[in-house]
């Protein structure tokens, strides 16, 4: 199998294509995906599987603040912790994930992401993801220049 080492560009590359992620909104203060609930999305017993919360939690964050972290000339910023809370389960219909800051300095960045029922509005599932700023671009995925 031939690999490419170009790194994976566009909101519906790689993983998140795969999965089905939606952007309905990205912006430095806020971030909102969708994701339309199939069987891919399920463990054995029917379920969300918990990953997809907290891979939903992570993008969310990941992408609001290195919006952020770009408009105040930094490369990005990439996650280096992620804690989500489940309190409910789903089986079908769209998760919606909203992910704000908390705290947004130099080096670091935290956001909060609830995640929710659309269709009945409820609380599913929160995070608090927090974030390395990165100020140099050939940092990303461990190369440096």
């Amino acid at each position: 199998m031939e690999t490419n080492n170009e790194p994976n560009s566009g909101p519906n590359s790689g993983l998140f294509g795969l999965i089905g992620i939606e952007y309905e909104e990205v912006g430095s203060d806020r971030c909102v995906l969708t994701l339309d609930i199939d069987e891919r999305h399920l463990q054995p017993y029917g379920l969300v599987h918990g990953g997809i919360y907290c891979l939903l939690a992570e993008t969310a964050a990941s992408v609001g603040a290195s919006v952020y972290a770009m408009e105040h000339d930094m490369a990005g910023a990439v996650g280096v912790s992620n804690s989500t809370d489940f309190y409910r389960s789903m089986r079908e219909g769209t998760i919606r994930a909203v992910a704000t800051p908390i705290h947004r300095g130099r080096s670091q960045q935290v956001w909060q992401v609830e995640m929710s029922d659309s269709a009945a509005g409820r609380l599913i599932s929160r995070a608090q993801v927090r974030l390395h700023n990165l100020t140099d671009p050939a940092a990303i995925g461990g190369t440096s220049g």
